[in-house]
């Protein structure tokens, strides 16, 4: 990798985190019927971290859930020694049924990964709504999938990538983009 630029430092993460959690509260008009749902593994932090917020601003605690989206992947890889999907598991406090989703992930790019989450969802309930919490929108997407929320616009070439650490994996909040190299 060539040095990587940093678009968003702690204290920015920590912005577009409590930006989105304000527009969530706003749209919604408070937060009763709905339920953060993190795609596994980023996404999940990412969920935690806005309902902590939206507990702050609102007085009141939001259901937190998590999605594996393995299974419904369209470049599903085998990760395990069996030749079987590696799964994390998906997890949801609450019934989803007639509850306002809102579907959180890390970083939005070709639309795909959503698009998984989207099938498991609704492999598990019907909500009344579903909406999608990023904290990067990059653009190139091959999909008609469009974010609710957004921490940051950042147009990219397909030849660089994006990186979030977050502290609870990475021990540092920080997005980078980096060149990709050719091998």
């Amino acid at each position: 990798m060539s040095k990587a630029t940093v678009i968003l430092d702690q204290q920015a993460v920590r912005r577009a985190l409590t930006r989105i959690a304000h527009e969530i509260i706003e749209h919604n008009k408070g937060i009763e019927d709905c339920i953060l749902i993190g795609i596994k593994t980023r996404g999940i932090y990412i969920a935690n971290r806005l309902a902590e917020r939206i507990e702050e601003i609102e007085g009141s605690k939001i259901s937190v859930g998590e999605v594996d989206i393995t299974l419904y992947r369209d470049d599903l890889s085998h990760k395990s020694a069996n030749k079987e999907p590696l799964l994390k598991g998906t997890s949801f406090p609450v019934d989803v049924n007639e509850k306002k989703v809102i579907l959180v992930d890390d970083v939005l790019y070709t639309g795909r990964t959503v698009r998984a989450a989207l099938d498991a969802i609704i492999d598990i309930g019907r909500p009344s709504q579903i909406q999608l919490a990023v904290l990067i929108d990059r653009g190139h997407r091959e999909l008609p999938i469009r974010p609710d929320y957004i921490g940051k616009n950042v147009p990219t070439s397909k030849s660089e990538m994006i990186v979030v650490k977050l502290t609870e994996v990475d021990n540092q909040d920080e997005v980078t983009i980096e060149q990709k190299t050719s091998l």
